[in-house]
């Protein structure tokens, strides 16, 4: 259970060694917020999922339950599509989630997506009345894996006890992991600008039914790439180079451009109703199963990877 905090949005990572830690730091945390008549969503993956519906019993009738697997299948889309999407529901009134976005089987290319994602919870709701628990398996996640969590977590739970991080620095952890991509041994690519956008389009269907897509995945290229494209051709100078590969048993699309994406919450957060634009990036992580970006001085390159669904 959290304690009272002066900061109408509270942060916590929960660190817990087997089932019983993890009963203990989450069951009374669903309880006490339904006692409150606070409304509770628990998003954590399944085999975590299914041990809190039995142990909650009659109380599953009232928390809103989500597979952190396949709702956070991309880390970019939990924000808006999976926390916002609940907060914002129940604006009137402060809510408590149980996220668990990181989890052993996380592979090291999801992973600094993963870790940029708990780090940017902070700013996403900074002021809101939300109370977000983020649970963290000691037992199997690396050790660097739970050094990160004292970065993105302004409280650390661990033995029961709760206490204020030493080393909570969000901005950091984003800058960090914001390095440049490792570059594939072999990929197709086009340049483009504005008047080849549809060509780019077509290159990209064409390459994704190569490498086995098919059906809705390859509207998904559709959309994604003719997002990044115009992207940047509207905000990235004009032009920019699409490349694409296969890797394992997912289709890699990549789009470089000389802009700069100054709003790490780009595509994370709801457009404002009152403003034209905004819902390119959106769409991206709404659609991919995994985003990786990099931007800097020299240009931004927004990586997209995609199976078949």
């Amino acid at each position: 259970m959290t304690a009272p905090s002066v900061e109408p949005f509270v942060h916590p990572a929960l660190f817990y060694r087997g089932e019983e830690e993890y009963l203990h730091g989450t069951v009374p945390f669903v309880r006490d917020g339904l006692k409150a008549g606070e409304p509770v969503a628990v998003a954590v993956p399944g085999p975590n999922l299914a041990m809190l519906k039995a142990a909650l019993g009659e109380d599953v009738a009232h928390v809103k339950f989500l597979d952190m697997t396949e709702a956070g299948r991309n880390p970019g889309r939990i924000i808006p599509r999976v926390l916002r999407a609940f907060a914002d529901t129940h604006r009137h009134t402060r809510v408590r989630i149980i996220g668990e976005p990181i989890w052993a089987g996380r592979s090291t290319v999801e992973y600094p997506a993963c870790v940029q994602h708990e780090a940017l919870i902070n700013p996403a709701f900074e002021g809101r009345d939300v109370t977000i628990l983020c649970p963290y398996d000691a037992d199997r996640l690396d050790e660097q894996v739970l050094t990160d969590a004292y970065a993105t977590h302004p409280l650390i739970i661990s033995g029961g006890r709760e206490r204020p991080s030493t080393s909570y620095a969000p901005e950091h952890v984003v800058a960090r992991y914001n390095q440049p991509l490792e570059q594939p041994a072999a990929a197709e690519e086009l340049a483009f600008q504005a008047d080849r956008l549809p060509g780019a389009r077509h290159f990209a269907v064409e390459r994704a039914a190569r490498f086995g897509l098919s059906g809705g995945r390859l509207e998904d290229v559709a959309l994604i790439v003719a997002e990044l494209t115009t992207n940047s051709v509207v905000h990235g100078g004009g032009s920019g180079v699409l490349r694409v590969w296969a890797e394992g048993d997912q289709v890699v699309y990549e789009v470089r451009d000389h802009g700069n994406l100054d709003d790490p919450l780009a595509g994370r957060r709801p457009p404002a109703r009152e403003k034209p634009g905004g819902r390119g990036l959106l769409l991206v992580h709404s659609l991919a199963d995994l985003v990786r970006l990099h931007t800097g001085p020299d240009g931004t390159t927004v990586r997209c990877y995609l199976g078949q669904a």
